[in-house]
């Protein structure tokens, strides 16, 4: 799975989000924005987090490095803030650890990235329904003049209705992506010779690597998706029928 770390000290929450994630030091001696398994979104979250994630490093897009960060007991007791204390109680155990950019500057569209690479990400969101990159809220940083991706959470949607209508793959493939909001669709060019170029990339192996860095404990089961190499399946299913199916998802160039 993941390379692992056990945080060693809470720092201070992030209150932008409403996840409330936090910073913490680790026994690596790095330093990690935790995403927390006991926030709202629950562990589904953080499997999106990494699947999107890793899968765009395997692209070639700039993703902060992931670790599972594991969270001892003995932090959240010590912890004054209630509401922290709370969040903490109830994550103990991995999380996902993002790695903190120093200095990192929120995204500034008159600073976009060039048009190749900015047409990867939205290949990359389109592909994934990640529908958590507009204007309002970019998830992307600059740092060293280069832009970076973060916050994966919101996609992959078709995962929170397992327990309850079933791993439908034909549903996310035929599923339409609005690009109307992405904060990159100014910018992006090139998008059918992406969709080639990247789509090329991502087979079955690909994703079953990607899957295999998810820990178990966070794939949880659902009706007919009984263990964790069965959850894996079905994410690995879902996307090789949408990347067999582009005409409803893939952007399009501005005419």
């Amino acid at each position: 799975m993941l390379p692992t770390a056990r945080a060693v000290r809470y720092v201070v929450p992030l209150r932008e989000g409403g996840s409330l994630p936090g910073v913490v030091e680790a026994d690596d001696e790095g330093t990690w924005v935790l995403k927390f398994r006991g926030a709202g979104q629950g562990v589904k979250a953080l499997v999106a987090e990494v699947v999107v994630g890793e899968l765009g490093r395997a692209l070639g897009i700039r993703v902060p490095e992931l670790k599972a960060v594991e969270l001892p007991i003995q932090i959240a007791r010590y912890e004054a803030d209630e509401e922290v204390q709370d969040l903490l109680s109830a994550s103990v155990g991995f999380n996902l650890g993002v790695d903190l950019l120093p200095a990192a500057f929120n995204y500034d569209p008159a600073y976009p990235p060039p048009a190749d690479e900015a047409a990867a990400i939205l290949w990359l969101d389109a592909f994934t329904a990640n529908i958590d990159r507009t204007p309002h809220n970019p998830n992307l940083l600059r740092w060293h003049r280069n832009t970076w991706c973060i916050d994966h959470g919101a996609a992959l949607y078709f995962h929170h209705s397992w327990p309850s209508r079933g791993a439908d793959a034909a549903r996310f493939a035929a599923q339409p992506f609005d690009a109307s909001t992405h904060v990159l669709r100014p910018v992006a060019r090139g998008l059918a010779q992406t969709h080639e170029r990247l789509g090329a990339q991502v087979n079955e192996p690909a994703l079953r690597a990607v899957l295999d860095l998810v820990p178990d404990e966070w794939l949880e089961p659902a009706p007919g998706l009984l263990d964790p190499a069965a959850v894996r399946s079905a994410y690995v299913e879902h996307l090789l029928a949408r990347l067999a199916s582009p005409g409803p998802w893939l952007p399009q160039d501005p005419s």
